[in-house]
């Protein structure tokens, strides 16, 4: 299940479109709102959602992408905690202004918990370093050709 929105109200510039396309499937093994999250996160660090922009009510969000309100109202709360969302009562929920520092930051970050998960699974089945090594050079040269 997907959903994309196309929103026409920003903070900073009213009129253009935006849409914020987000994927989500109740099959996966990952909670729905960390789906969510980590694509909001994902969309605002990487400059794809930039400062200003309105993002849909919570209810609207609940409803396209079929899941409760307390799960995007929790996925609004923890990216407004992290700085990366500021709500306006009565206005909506906006992407906040983020510093290219923050952004890096985030981005190392999320990178970094990607590479740990695979030495867990690594680990998980008895890869030995120089087992993982390899692996790891031959996805960046594939990767980065």
């Amino acid at each position: 299940m997907s959903a994309a929105y196309e929103r026409g109200n920003t903070l900073d510039e009213g009129g253009d479109d935006v849409q914020i396309p987000l994927r989500v499937s109740p099959d996966s093994p990952e909670p729905m709102y960390h789906q969510i999250e980590v694509q909001l996160r994902g969309l605002i660090v990487s400059g794809q959602l930039t400062e200003g922009t309105l993002l849909p009510s919570i209810r609207e969000m609940a409803l396209d992408l079929n899941c409760s309100v307390i799960t995007i109202r929790r996925v609004y709360q923890d990216l407004e905690n992290e700085g990366l969302l500021r709500t306006r009562q009565g206005t909506g929920t906006f992407v906040a202004a983020v510093s290219t520092q923050d952004k890096q930051g985030f981005r190392n970050q999320a990178v970094y918990d990607a590479v740990r998960t695979a030495f867990e699974a690594a680990r998980g089945v008895q890869f030995t370093r120089e087992e993982m090594e390899k692996l790891l050079k031959e996805a960046m040269e594939e990767w980065y050709e």
